[in-house]
């Protein structure tokens, strides 16, 4: 699994031209599944990301989680971070699962990430989307498992 988590202060998801996602102060979590990955990987990266340091505390540290700052979170199933630009000019996403096999881990993570008491809302799984970030920071974090 690969994750690119962006701190916001604000983002949302359209899906032809209506608004179905929209938060505050929280993460933006942009989620590719790749060949082989489980319910071991799923579960690593939402207790991971419920209980990651990325906000500031009164100091200016970067000591609290969002479940700390009470924050919310969005997850867009992203299969382009699977992309392999080594070769060639068009990038290949072979690495990427299918969408069959996908889908059922996307909906899992979410459910863990509720679960660990995330205020949690979703992209739609395999449709064009715009997604707008208000990245706070900016902040950006990529992890992979």
């Amino acid at each position: 699994m690969r994750v690119l988590i962006q701190r916001v202060s604000r983002a949302n998801v359209t899906v032809n031209g209506q608004v179905i996602s929209k938060i505050g102060k929280g993460l933006l979590i942009l989620l590719g599944i790749g060949h082989g990955d489980g319910e071991q990987q799923v579960q690593f990266l939402a207790e991971k990301i419920a209980n990651l340091r990325v906000f500031e505390d009164e100091q200016g540290k970067t000591n609290l989680s969002v479940l700390d700052v009470k924050g919310e979170a969005i997850v867009v199933s992203q299969f382009t971070l699977y992309a392999d630009a080594r070769k060639g000019r068009r990038p290949s996403f072979t690495d990427a699962a299918l969408p069959e096999d996908a889908a059922p881990l996307v909906d899992r993570f979410v459910e863990l990430l509720k679960s660990y008491g995330v205020s949690t809302q979703t992209g739609q799984f395999g449709q064009y989307m715009q997604v707008e970030i208000h990245n706070d920071g900016p902040f950006t974090v990529w992890l992979e498992r």
